[in-house]
């Protein structure tokens, strides 16, 4: 397909302690991009406490942005403020530490253009995909697809991979509305395309996990309800249909019961807390 520099393409990278790898993932992803695209590289700071900002800030440029915030408040936090930094029509979202190659990022604009989709998402367990991750993860990852699955029916097999491509129209539609920061923000941005009917596309990915680490009962514990919370929201109390008024509304004058309690954090405790 003929590259056209008439998209301008917003990367964003959330980061936190990657002060490793920071800097060879911006060059990665320059060096990728460069040729073809108009592009800009949105860097997120997401309150490291290591040295991830300075070692970025080496190789910013007019095309490359880095930003920061303290303190650290999670992935899904750091993908939306980039959003709201970015002047893209097209926007990537691109985990740091090459976990996959920045040229894929070109395969997948490709299929966004070519089929008419609304957004492309990386799949680690479509048949033409190429992973090498350990096997305790993949019986994490294949546990929370079937929870997913039963109580979304989302029709993707994957949400979790860090390689996702939108139109801008779909992230404005969303973004305003998705509450979670950390642990099931990728299952709430891609329930809420399908449920405002984005037309979804899966994509084989390759995928080498360079930093294996264990996965612990506090973070799947944490996933487990930010997933219940967002079907709360979206199946019984249709909270994301609601006029925005009646969003803040909701979540600032809950009353005070124990049940009600519990269904305020439900409904807002991942847009309220710090971290």
């Amino acid at each position: 397909m003929e590259k056209t520099k008439k998209h301008l393409l917003s990367v964003i990278v959330p980061a936190y302690n990657e002060e490793k790898v920071i800097a060879s993932t911006i060059k990665s992803l320059r060096d990728s991009l460069e040729r073809d695209f108009d592009y800009e590289i949105l860097v997120i700071d997401d309150g490291s406490s290591d040295r991830t900002y300075e070692v970025a800030q080496r190789v910013a440029s007019s095309k490359i942005k880095i930003f920061k915030y303290k303190p650290n408040r999670g992935k899904g936090h750091a993908l939306k403020y980039g959003f709201s930094k970015g002047r893209g029509d097209i926007i990537v979202f691109y985990d740091s530490g090459l976990d996959f190659p920045a040229s894929q990022i070109e395969d997948f604009i490709d299929i966004l253009k070519e089929e008419k989709v609304d957004l492309v998402i990386g799949s680690k367990r479509h048949p033409k995909s190429k992973v090498d991750y350990p096997w305790h993860r993949r019986l994490v990852s294949i546990a929370a697809q079937g929870l997913v699955k039963s109580l979304f029916n989302l029709g993707v097999t994957d949400t979790q991979v860090g390689l996702k491509v939108f139109k801008r129209g779909v992230l404005e539609k969303i973004m305003p509305r998705a509450l979670v920061k950390r642990y099931a923000f990728d299952i709430e941005i891609l329930a809420l395309a399908q449920h405002y009917n984005f037309k979804i596309r899966e994509t084989p990915v390759d995928l080498k996990l360079k930093f294996s680490t264990a996965v612990s009962f506090n973070s799947l514990l944490k996933t487990l309800t930010d997933t219940l919370a967002v079907f709360y929201r979206l199946r019984i109390l249709k909270f994301y249909d609601l006029p925005y008024k009646e969003r803040r509304r909701l979540i600032r004058e809950y009353p005070v019961t124990i049940l009600d309690k519990i269904i305020c954090y439900i409904l807002g405790d991942t847009l309220n807390r710090k971290g």
